[in-house]
């Protein structure tokens, strides 16, 4: 138990002295989760995050890059100081925040849906589709509907186009571009579901220097309407604003 708490401490102390030192920030995000972050058709990180990742960057005068990390993996990675932020449709929950640290949300409350391939789907008890180490397969488990799970989000909605799954529980935001894309082949069902405390970038609890960089970036960028501005481009302007 020591020698975990000793490793634990030497890698906090790690990345807060490669922040001191003023080296790069490296930014950590899926890359596979549209429109928040996702690879455009060069292959190159693109999204809400990224644009909105950039900007903060640029106005807490630092130097980042991106890196992508698969999501089961994402948070390891982050304490272990593969890089220094997690900016990757995390949602602030009370259980993260006990292993990392957030920022304020950069992303208001938001629901989450249920959608299927039929109008009865059956939500109560049958099979349920939702992303790993997510806060949709946890309210899932606990609901009595059979979760099933996948690494990423697009596995999560080809099980439901496979008939392997009644139904996929996942942000709202992510799945109705799919929804509206489909041609009728798939729905919403249910109501809408509140979760989370909205969306924040995680960083680890040692680099408190680095959250007030990025908290006063994020405060400036509601404060200016600059952040309301971006919502709206990349999710409509029905999207909920600051």
């Amino acid at each position: 138990m020591k020698k975990i708490i000793l490793a634990t401490a030497a890698l906090a102390l790690t990345g807060t002295m490669a922040f001191a030192e003023g080296k790069t920030i490296r930014m950590g995000t899926e890359g596979a989760y549209p429109p928040y972050n996702y690879l455009n058709d060069d292959g190159k990180i693109d999204g809400f995050e990224i644009e909105l990742g950039n900007e903060l960057c640029k106005r807490a005068e630092l130097k980042c890059e991106w890196v992508t990390n698969e999501w089961d993996s994402i948070i390891p990675n982050l304490v272990s100081s593969n890089y220094d932020t997690i900016m990757a449709g995390m949602s602030i929950t009370d259980e993260r925040d006990e292993v990392i640290d957030f920022t304020q949300d950069y992303f208001p409350p938001t629901a989450s849906a249920y959608v299927a391939a039929s109008e009865g789907a059956d939500l109560e008890s049958g099979v349920v589709a939702a992303q790993t180490s997510t806060i949709q397969a946890g309210h899932i488990a606990a609901s009595g509907a059979q979760l099933v799970e996948f690494a990423t989000p697009e596995e999560t909605v080809a099980a439901v186009r496979k008939g392997e799954a009644d139904a996929v529980f996942a942000d709202k935001d992510y799945l109705a571009p799919l929804v509206e894309a489909s041609g009728g082949e798939l729905m919403f069902v249910g109501p809408d579901v509140p979760l989370g405390g909205g969306i924040g970038m995680g960083l680890r609890e040692s680099d408190a220097e680095l959250k007030t960089k990025f908290d006063a970036a994020i405060t400036a960028m509601k404060a200016d309407g600059t952040l309301n501005t971006m919502l709206k481009k990349w999710f409509g302007d029905e999207t909920a604003t600051y």
